[in-house]
């Protein structure tokens, strides 16, 4: 028996070995299955986190877009305020004045009364001048008396000589 024993547990030695080395290769055989499973699976990682990327980019595009959009509206609505402001400011810097002078000046119905009156005025003077407007008359001494200048040049006038001619005529 004890070399039977030995035989058995030789064959059941060698049984386990083998059992044991099939384990060992069907371990490695699931080693290698796991590695390139692991392998495909970052992979498929990776072109899920590109496709995300790309789908968020385009995403991101659009909103861009949108907001450009949004922004050169807010632009062309500015500049028309702008333009609507400096209108209004220029037509209330024009019309101000424009009420001033038309309160202040004179109107054109009374300029040319103006102008009328000046001319007889003007003619007026005239006649006063050459009636002797241009005399130069002073009070003359203690009494102060009236008194003209007279041109000494000139000849004398009267039966007696005692008209003079003014200086200025």
């Amino acid at each position: 028996m004890s070399e039977n024993a030995t035989a058995d547990d030789t064959l059941k030695f060698g049984l386990l070995m083998e059992g044991a080395q099939a384990h060992q290769k069907l371990a490695e055989a699931h080693l290698e299955r796991l590695r390139a499973h692991t392998q495909d699976l970052d992979g498929v990682v990776r072109e899920e986190i590109r496709r995300t990327l790309v789908e968020e980019m385009r995403s991101l595009s659009v909103e861009s877009e949108r907001v450009s959009q949004a922004l050169r509206h807010m632009k062309r609505v500015m500049n028309l305020r702008a333009t609507a402001w400096n209108i209004g400011i220029a037509t209330l810097c024009t019309a101000v004045p424009c009420a001033i002078a038309q309160w202040v000046l004179p109107s054109s119905t009374s300029i040319a009364a103006l102008r009328a009156q000046r001319d007889a005025l003007s003619q007026n003077i005239a006649v006063l001048e050459q009636r002797g407007g241009k005399i130069d008359w002073r009070s003359c001494g203690d009494a102060k008396r009236l008194c003209v200048r007279i041109d000494r040049k000139a000849p004398v006038y009267g039966d007696n000589a005692d008209y003079f001619v003014v200086r200025g005529y």
